[in-house]
């Protein structure tokens, strides 16, 4: 790993760096929130935070106000980039913000040209987290959470590696991408038209089919992209089903901003932390 930078931040530490990632086939860059008491040689459980659509690590560790919250919980956070990038990997041939680089929907890609690079899903559950726990004092106790595509993307790895995380929660996910054009857009450019192979990667699908990983999801009700994009309907149907314990939220007033994570990031910590 190299080194990007280094800040003091509520008696803790955040920091950036990159390195080679061998899942992507490129250099990869991250952020870590190690708070206070790691100082006194303690371990300490990790959130995983994956975002949405055009973002980077930068996004949230700026705007969603959570290191906090996790200085005084004692929990490490980490976020990483939504695709892998740099020269030689694929984009959208018309820069589409949908597809491509920033846009890479925690999936493993089978579908050229995307399959050498877009390895989301092996980078998230496996690589990263095999990093952190070996450069880092924390332990194997790991909550995942995300907005919008990462809040799908929270949800599916969450829902498939149900051992792995002990809570999940998402603000404004892409809930059913089978059904949205968003999800069907890059699905069939990731994943080809087996849309059987779509399925592994949709909350609402998964979710129909049980688990007991809690899971706490927040909605704005003033979102532009609610009914048409996200549909969170679908996913309270699915917990409905199969008894999922889900908590779906539709807050009144709130959009798809970061001023709406940051109104509530205090609460899913405290939820991820009720778990641990």
């Amino acid at each position: 790993m190299e080194p990007i930078s280094s800040n003091k931040c509520f008696g803790g530490w955040h920091k950036r760096y990159s390195h080679q990632s061998s899942v992507l086939n490129c250099t990869m860059e991250f952020a870590v929130y190690l708070p206070p008491v790691v100082s006194e040689g303690k371990s300490v459980p990790v959130v995983y935070w994956l975002s949405g659509l055009t973002c980077t690590d930068e996004n949230f560790m700026q705007k969603a106000g959570a290191q906090r919250i996790a200085a005084e919980l004692g929990v490490a956070l980490v976020a990483p980039d939504t695709s892998p990038r740099g020269e030689g990997v694929a984009d959208d041939a018309d820069g589409a913000y949908d597809l491509g680089l920033g846009a890479g929907f925690y999936v493993n890609a089978t579908a050229e040209p995307w399959a050498r690079h877009y390895q989301m899903y092996d980078y998230v559950v496996k690589e990263l987290p095999e990093l952190i726990e070996q450069y880092f004092p924390v332990t194997q106790q790991r909550a995942i959470s995300g907005h919008s595509m990462g809040g799908h993307g929270a949800l599916t790895v969450a829902l498939q590696n149900a051992g792995r995380y002990s809570s999940v929660t998402a603000f404004s996910p892409i809930s059913n991408p089978v059904d949205c054009p968003w999800g069907k857009k890059a699905f069939s450019a990731y994943l080809g038209s087996d849309e059987k192979l779509w399925q592994e990667y949709d909350a609402s699908v998964l979710m129909a089919k049980g688990g007991d990983v809690p899971a706490l999801v927040d909605q704005g009700d003033a979102d532009n992209f609610l009914r048409e994009q996200l549909k969170p309907e679908a996913l309270q149907k699915a917990a409905d089903k199969s008894g999922y314990p889900l908590e779906l939220r539709l807050q009144p007033g709130y959009d798809h901003s970061y001023y709406f994570i940051a109104s509530f990031i205090e609460e899913h910590l405290r939820f991820h932390a009720r778990h641990w």
